[in-house]
């Protein structure tokens, strides 16, 4: 058995290497795109992946029978090049180079891990960040980037077509996964905890059309807290188009419950409350859960799964205001 194997999402991975020099923009959406051939490599030679109601993306790394094969710690990195890939298609947030450097090292992660698992040898080499090219931190319109990922999806094989022409070689990987799964030993790098909860975060928040440049505030003073100095710092504050705050977002560890930061940020709501004369809704995160806290109204705190845009708050914020006068 050789890497001809995988030929099917290797040349894709190669190009969204490559592509760094063209955009960050472009690397996103083609380290997606890779990402998702790759998936559906594992669908096609990989007896006990059984395909879900729909094909697209999401349905497929959500399926029980996926969660159950992959490395559990490969899950998040995953979502990461997928929110990462959206964000530069469905929105006009600019994309740094050192957002696709981790996109690109998450899908090197998950390459390797399918190398791991289903080639007669191991030989993925350590993901090295020297090894890009340099490129132009330029933007490219989302709809170019649109245009550029339904050209590449047409070519596209369906699964159940794959999996009839392999049936032979479907049932040797599937076991050759389950002989190395038996004496486990890859381990998923491990980067930096504060720089990845950040950029999960920024994601998330680009998604729903926030721009630190526009209308948040990082690391926001306060004063008026329960400490010795009186001061406390809000991790992310989200306004409104007339600069009074909309929402804050408190952020714990990645390896944290996000409801440890539930009273804090309860305490920098206040703060900021006193100052402004309008109460912000709280978020809280550990990079990977939100939840979305309306304490103004006494509801109680909820899982989300992306944040609320700056028209949705602004509702939820006038709604209160009206209700309590």
């Amino acid at each position: 058995m050789t890497e001809k194997i995988f030929e099917s999402f290797a040349s894709s991975c190669i190009e969204a290497e490559k592509s760094i020099v063209v955009s960050p923009a472009t690397t996103a959406i083609l380290s997606r795109r890779a990402l998702e051939l790759a998936v559906k490599w594992l669908y096609s030679f990989d007896n006990d992946l059984v395909m879900p109601y729909q094909d697209n993306l999401s349905s497929l790394i959500h399926n029980n029978c996926f969660c159950e094969i992959i490395d559990n710690k490969l899950f998040k990195p995953i979502k990461y090049i997928i929110s990462l890939g959206n964000v530069a298609v469905h929105t006009n947030s600019n994309i740094k180079r050192e957002d696709v450097v981790l996109s690109l090292h998450n899908l090197h992660m998950f390459v390797s891990w399918i190398d791991y698992c289903y080639s007669d040898s191991f030989t993925a080499k350590e993901f090295d960040e020297n090894l890009l090219l340099d490129g132009e931190e330029k933007r490219t319109r989302p709809e170019e980037l649109q245009d550029l990922y339904e050209k590449l999806s047409s070519k596209d094989k369906k699964i159940e077509e794959i999996r009839k022409e392999n049936e032979s070689l479907r049932k040797k990987l599937t076991a050759k996964r389950k002989e190395n799964k038996n004496d486990y030993s890859f381990n998923v790098d491990e980067i930096t905890e504060y720089e990845t909860r950040k950029k999960y975060i920024d994601i998330e928040l680009k998604l729903a059309g926030w721009e630190s440049d526009k209308n948040i505030v990082e690391e926001e003073k306060v004063d008026g807290m329960p400490n010795n100095t009186g001061i406390g710092f809000v991790d992310y504050v989200l306004y409104g188009k007339n600069g009074k705050p909309l929402a804050l977002v408190e952020a714990k560890r990645t390896s944290k419950d996000p409801k440890i930061g539930q009273q804090q940020a309860k305490l920098y709501a206040d703060c900021l409350e006193k100052k402004y004369g309008q109460r912000p809704v709280i978020f809280f995160t550990n990079g990977f859960e939100i939840y979305i806290w309306d304490d103004f109204n006494n509801y109680s705190e909820r899982r989300i799964y992306g944040f609320r845009t700056q028209d949705e708050l602004q509702l939820m914020v006038t709604e209160e205001t009206v209700k309590n006068h």
